[in-house]
């Protein structure tokens, strides 16, 4: 699908002009070459048109809404700042030490909701530090350890509606489905959890769910199933407030798939659960940051095996780990195309395990070393959940500013 400025990927931050690609209005290449390490740009405008995109969109629910950055997709401390400056209600933490970076950043105790898997009693004592952290607990024992840490405070409950929803239907990207999977607390465990919480003074005023990753148009009838299965526990629950929907919203990978239609999944929301009158809170990460950064890397090689070109940069499956284990694609854009016939290569990156591949059998202008390779969509959980491995994890981030 081609695009106003020629190709699919294109818009008016991300283009070419005059054969370089341009991101944020700086020539990539260039500011590439003044680094020697793998290097992640950002952009702060898409950044806060994303989020506008959503609020808008939510906007029209016609109920009472928060919307919580997910962390865990980037880190980046100048972009958690940068976030403050959008209509954010808050940041979507898991952790104790993303609670920690989040209020380092400047974000109050207040704005801060906590998913609580995998609990600890030192998770509980910091949680009892700061009341005003909203808390989802997904499991029997979260519910206990809170409650003998924090008797008197209102919860949220996550469960799990055992539907799945991923990009292209992946069973990998699905947090519920057929499979039994850890997260959150099914229905046949329901009615124990609220005992339970009862029983240590808690109070449940939320009911939180998460079915999935990276879902586009094609899974918004899975969606639907979805808000279904959660307005059928709202009514085991007297004195709820609110619904958390989790996140999970997609963009676009591979030229052929379809953006999500804010305006009808909006709709969906308000057929399901309008009708209940409760606020509603989401907490996206991949749909605020994953197409507003790139990574860049350098060509060290170019040569033929066999009867596969293979092309070798200088970053690995390490620095950005989707597209290797999920199947989500960073899209190999050349800084400065060569002019020549397309070759179809292989990218590969510099680790020493047979995974990591970039792409396989993607056409591209010729390539040599020395030259600048963009991966788009690397934005989201790149970064964050980047390692060390074969000690190769070095890598530079910026926040760039129109």
């Amino acid at each position: 699908m081609m695009h106003a400025f020629g190709h699919w990927w294109a818009r008016e931050d991300l283009r070419y002009d005059h054969e370089r690609l341009v991101f944020c209005g700086r020539d990539v290449a260039a500011l590439a070459a003044a680094f020697a390490e793998p290097l992640f740009l950002y952009n702060a405008a898409r950044l806060r048109q994303n989020v506008g995109r959503l609020h808008q969109a939510l906007s029209g629910l016609g109920l009472p809404f928060r919307i919580y950055y997910a962390m865990k997709a980037n880190r980046f401390e100048p972009l958690l700042c940068e976030l403050r400056r959008t209509p954010l209600y808050g940041i979507d933490v898991c952790s104790p030490e993303e609670l920690r970076e989040a209020l380092a950043c400047g974000w109050r105790p207040e704005q801060l909701s906590f998913t609580a898997h995998g609990m600890m009693p030192e998770d509980a004592e910091l949680l009892a530090a700061l009341p005003q952290v909203h808390v989802n607990c997904d499991t029997l024992s979260a519910i206990r350890l809170l409650g003998e840490h924090s008797p008197g405070r209102s919860i949220g409950l996550r469960v799990n509606l055992g539907i799945g929803i991923g990009y292209a239907d992946s069973d990998r990207l699905s947090y519920a489905g057929q499979r039994t999977t850890k997260f959150g607390i099914y229905r046949e465990q329901f009615s124990e959890a609220l005992e339970t919480a009862a029983c240590h003074g808690l109070h449940v005023t939320w009911l939180h769910c998460h079915a999935g990753c990276g879902y586009l148009e094609a899974q918004l009838a899975s969606f639907e199933r979805v808000l279904q299965a959660l307005a059928s526990f709202s009514d085991k629950v007297p004195g709820l407030q609110g619904l958390n929907l989790g996140g999970g919203l997609g963009l676009p990978h591979r030229a052929n798939d379809v953006a999500l239609d804010l305006g009808r999944w909006v709709g969906l929301i308000r057929t399901h659960l309008g009708h209940l009158g409760l606020e509603i809170a989401i907490e996206p990460g991949d749909f605020i940051v994953k197409d507003a950064g790139l990574l860049v890397l350098r060509v060290g090689y170019a040569e033929t095996k066999r009867d596969r070109r293979f092309v070798g940069l200088n970053g690995g499956f390490n620095l950005a780990v989707e597209p290797a284990f999920y199947d989500l694609p960073c899209e190999p854009v050349p800084c400065r195309p060569r002019a020549g016939p397309a070759e179809v290569v292989t990218l590969a990156g510099n680790i020493n395990e047979a995974l990591d591949l970039w792409a396989s059998d993607v056409a591209l202008p010729p390539v040599e070393p020395g030259d600048f390779m963009a991966l788009l969509n690397a934005g989201g959980y790149a970064s964050s959940m980047s390692s060390n491995h074969c000690l190769r994890g070095r890598f530079r981030e910026l926040l760039l500013q129109p």
